[in-house]
């Protein structure tokens, strides 16, 4: 559909301007207050009704245009990693998403749309989109999307389902050498804890995945640590899943504290996050869309996995139909969460990506505006 391409073209540069702003001026999860303002504000240029502090959640917004009854939705995400900044290229997809709302903002009123954009916070580990969901923000939503870059083009997500814990052990410090038999090692509680997990491994399914770090693992050597925290995230391919293997790993810890004499807390850094529910037709018209831009979809290679990466998405696609393609930007050998990929998210292939994705998004959501089974479908919540 030629006026979409024609919109996007029009507002390239800002996208670009957008991305790369974003890019040098990483936020992390929950303090992302320049990016939200600066995507709020390139939406109000375009004419979107924007609301900040959506659900509650300061770095959040909703921005709408138009008054149809087909409501689409449209997530942008922003945060930065710790100590690696844009790593898995959220600024693309805040830029990507501002195009998409550009591509349609000459077609809402004709589609018959109403379009809401959706400024998502803390997507790495903070869940920012769940609470968003339950505190009402989406309530209304016919269909959503997003896009997301990675090394390679991915039509169909398939995230696992994760839960994101924080573990802290408390044990009493002492005198290393002086006077150890009074201490009890907070350190040692890791150990034992890490150790255990190492041999859960053995048996766990293939499609399952326990990894994490100490963030705190004492004040000084010659001090038996009294306080180690740590993060650890628990993946498997369904929430139904990930609820069986949970227990698992916590027993893991709960060893940890038996074993050094500690007392254990583990509490989580957000709810779980789902695995996945790709809607056919709206991925099937996403295909068809991305391919006469150009863009080719890989399957089966180390490089497609990123498709796998859990994201709060999947919780969205649980409640409405929604799709989660990933876009290449031409880094390898480097991938996401390198500092290296991060370096390629301001890359030509990544701004081509911002341009592609605001384009397949807007005329994917137009296509399914025209088609009067596909409209049909989702407002009446068949999807």
């Amino acid at each position: 559909m030629k006026p979409v391409r024609t919109a996007v073209a029009g507002v390239a540069d800002e996208l670009l301007a957008l991305s790369h702003r974003i890019h040098a001026h990483p936020e992390v999860a929950w303090e992302e207050e320049k990016a939200a303002r600066w995507v709020g504000y390139a939406l109000n240029d375009l004419g979107f009704d924007v609301r900040p502090g959506t659900a509650g959640l300061p770095t959040a917004f909703t921005a709408t245009l138009g008054s149809g009854p087909l409501h689409l939705g449209i997530c942008a995400e922003y945060d930065a990693l710790p100590g690696l900044g844009h790593a898995c290229g959220h600024n693309v997809i805040a830029a990507a998403a501002v195009g998409a709302a550009a591509g349609l903002t000459p077609l809402v009123d004709e589609l018959g749309l109403t379009l809401t954009v959706f400024g998502t916070p803390a997507e790495e580990g903070g869940g920012g989109k769940i609470l968003m969901l339950e505190r009402g923000a989406f309530d209304g939503v016919h269909a959503a999307m997003m896009v997301h870059p990675g090394p390679v083009d991915v039509a169909e997500a398939d995230p696992f389902a994760v839960a994101h814990l924080k573990v802290r052990y408390h044990g009493k410090a002492a005198h290393a050498a002086a006077y150890p038999e009074q201490g009890r090692n907070a350190a040692d509680a890791f150990t034992v804890a890490q150790v255990a997990i190492g041999l859960l491994r053995q048996q766990l399914p293939g499609r399952t995945r326990v990894h994490g770090m100490m963030t705190r693992g004492g004040e000084a050597p010659n001090a038996i640590p009294e306080l180690t925290e740590g993060r650890w995230y628990v993946r498997a391919d369904t929430l139904e899943q990930l609820a069986e293997l949970q227990p698992r790993v916590e027993r893991c810890f709960e060893a940890g504290a038996l074993a050094s004499g500690c007392e254990l807390e583990i509490e989580p850094e957000s709810r779980p996050y789902s695995e996945f529910r790709n809607d056919a037709e709206l991925l099937a018209m996403y295909r068809r869309t991305a391919t006469e831009l150009g863009r080719r979809f890989e399957t089966g290679t180390p490089a497609a996995r990123m498709n796998r990466a859990s994201t709060d998405m999947g919780n969205v696609s649980r409640v409405l139909p929604a799709i989660h393609p990933y876009l290449g930007i031409g880094s390898l050998p480097a991938v996401n969460h390198q500092k290296e990929f991060a370096a390629h998210c301001v890359g030509a292939a990544a701004d081509r990506a911002v341009l592609d994705g605001a384009a397949a998004m807007a005329l994917t959501a137009a296509a399914v505006a025209a088609d009067p089974v596909q409209r049909e479908r989702l407002i009446a919540g068949r999807g």
